[in-house]
């Protein structure tokens, strides 16, 4: 029984060129596309393209409205709650109704 010889440097290389030949061979071999197909091809992702570019536009075109239906709304509920809600008193009206507190105390005693 013969014993494992462990390939040389020269073995290796010549394995790999056949290889690669043996490669190169196969895809010479794959036939050509004609320009028709070509063409056809180019046609197709052209109009893929156009489909993909309109599903987007109207995507976009969706989430805008849906900001803007958003934007209105937040702009509604903030004039309601300014409707319902009185303004903050300024620190001059702060200070009359201290003032009037403090005189009808005084008033009291």
């Amino acid at each position: 029984m013969k014993g494992y010889k462990e390939p040389s440097f020269q073995d290796r290389a010549s394995a790999s060129s056949k290889a690669k030949d043996k490669a190169l061979a196969k895809l010479k071999a794959a036939p050509q596309l004609s320009e028709a197909e070509l063409a056809e091809r180019a046609e197709r992702r052209a109009q893929r393209e156009a489909a993909e570019e309109a599903k987007r536009a109207k995507a976009q075109q969706a989430r805008e409205e849906k900001q803007r239906l958003a934007d209105e709304k937040r702009a509604e509920a903030k004039r309601a709650a300014e409707i319902i809600t009185p303004p903050k008193p300024t620190e001059a009206e702060k200070k009359a109704a201290r003032d009037a507190k403090y005189a009808a105390r005084k008033s009291r005693k």
